[in-house]
């Protein structure tokens, strides 16, 4: 909920504000967010991921299925539908904010802003709408919880690295609490202060490795994957085949029915540049289509539609790649309170998530926007655009040890509260969430009950596809 529209007289002063925030304290104590126990109604994994994969790619959906049952990290990435339902019936204070809606420890990373300084902020927003910010930090906590099992962490340790990133959190939000609100939508965490800071916290193994992960970031870009995705067939550069996780369209459907979606893209293209701002069309309009291929992507998404479109600038050492993916409704839409919703919701799903990732980011991807489009099947769907690589990196969970672990969550809950002031009342929330630690131990308990709840999911999707109940291709 937003405190102030320009020109209403409704407009809240802080003490007000804060007011709120208390109240909705002592309606929800924070000691109470611990809570969690499954529904007696509640969806098997095997239910809900059937009913998931009536939208999506059928050939495609034993991938995801495979990916999810690597491990119990793996599965909890692609169970962000499953957790919405678990969430749905806890308690909650009441004050909402934008969520990312799939807030996990491996959904922030590493981008470039436009300015070409390299960022670090969430980075998935497929699920995202306004709703209650406790969802987000919930996620986040029991990610956190769930990686920290895989690695062979003890629970002392567990417990650690989630109370420090769940009060890193609620001592940001009190911070940009204190701000103007231009100062807060200017904060943001650059990598080289980053990077100043963790070599005086890691050892320097530990810190060597971060330095990696930058640098190759910094070089993730489209002529990177210009090299690394393309070869010159019969003298035209050409998208090379990896499949199933990469499909020129050429090996996906014969000439005609290749024609016809080659077309759609096109028009898509042509369609979605309308939702760039002015200056960007003209940059967009300096690059003409070369290929397209169908790619697959993470873990939950896994089976939704999405192309890699390969474009030219001035000559083949001017590449562009953007990526087009399918966006369907929010896993949140069922669950939200009805309180919370936004008073006015776009109709297109592609503009749901790029509206959702311009207020939450401290910048974005300039080729960022939306479009729909009718399929060769005749279906409508809703997409968005970006760009494939623009300097993106990320962690390597599997391999973080418990002092990494725990920099790293304070660090994504200092960007979640960012985030979060953005579009919510960080003067309501701060004063919901206190100076001490009832908030981050709730949370930690809710993390470990959490991850409990997940081993089990695990197990269960690990039985269905034992006996045959769903179909999974592991090792994709």
């Amino acid at each position: 909920m937003t405190v102030n529209r320009l020109g209403s007289r409704g407009h809240l002063t802080a003490p007000e504000r804060a007011a709120r925030g208390l109240a909705a304290r002592e309606a929800c104590p924070p000691a109470e967010q611990e809570q969690f126990g499954p529904r007696p109604d509640r969806l098997t994994p095997a239910t809900l991921l059937r009913a998931q994969a009536e939208s999506r790619l059928p050939e495609l959906v034993p991938v995801r299925h495979g990916r999810m049952l690597a491990n119990p990290f793996a599965f909890y990435r692609g169970a962000a539908a499953l957790m919405a339902l678990d969430l749905a019936p806890a308690p909650v204070s009441g004050l909402g904010v934008q969520l990312c809606g799939d807030a996990h420890l491996s959904n922030f990373g590493l981008f470039a802003s436009p300015e070409r300084r390299l960022m670090f902020d969430l980075n998935d927003f497929d699920e995202t709408m306004h709703g209650p910010w406790e969802w987000d930090v919930k996620r986040l906590a029991a990610s956190l919880v769930v990686a920290g099992r895989q690695n062979g962490f003890d629970r002392k340790a567990r417990r650690k690295t989630v109370k420090a990133t769940v009060r890193r959190y609620r001592d940001a939000m009190a911070g940009f609490a204190g701000m103007r609100a231009l100062d807060v939508w200017y904060a943001r965490a650059e990598v080289g202060e980053l990077e100043t800071l963790l070599r005086v916290k890691l050892p320097k193994q530990r810190a060597k490795a971060v330095r990696r992960t930058v640098s190759k970031a910094r070089t993730s870009d489209s002529l990177k994957a210009f090299a690394k995705l393309t070869s010159v067939v019969d003298g035209q550069v050409r998208i090379n085949p990896d499949p199933p996780l990469v499909v020129p369209v050429a090996d996906l459907l014969p000439g005609v029915e290749r024609e016809q979606l080659e077309a759609q893209i096109r028009e898509l293209l042509g369609r979605y540049r309308l939702t760039l701002q002015s200056d960007r069309r003209v940059l967009l309009d300096a690059f003409e289509f070369v290929d397209m291929a169908r790619k697959v992507v993470g873990v939950g998404s896994v089976g939704t539609r999405c192309w890699i479109v390969l474009l030219r600038g001035r000559d083949d050492h001017d590449p562009l790649f953007l990526q087009v993916k399918e966006a369907q409704p929010s896993v949140l839409e069922p669950f939200v309170p009805q309180e919370l919703r936004p008073a006015e919701r776009v109709s297109n799903e592609g503009q749901r998530v790029v509206a959702g990732q311009r207020l939450m980011q401290a910048t974005s991807d300039i080729f960022l926007g939306w479009q729909r489009s009718t399929g060769i099947d005749g279906v409508q769907r809703d997409f968005y655009v970006r760009q494939l690589r623009d300097q993106k990196g990320s962690a390597v969970v599997e391999e973080m040890v418990p002092r990494g672990m725990r920099l790293y969550g304070e660090l994504c809950g200092w960007t979640l509260a960012r985030a979060h002031a953005r579009s919510g009342d960080p003067i309501a929330i701060a004063a919901y969430l206190g100076d001490d630690d009832a908030f981050p131990r709730a949370v930690a308990e809710f993390g470990e009950r959490y991850a409990d709840q997940n081993e089990r999911d695990h197990a269960a999707l690990t039985e269905a596809v034992a006996e045959g109940r769903l179909e999974a291709v592991p090792g994709v």
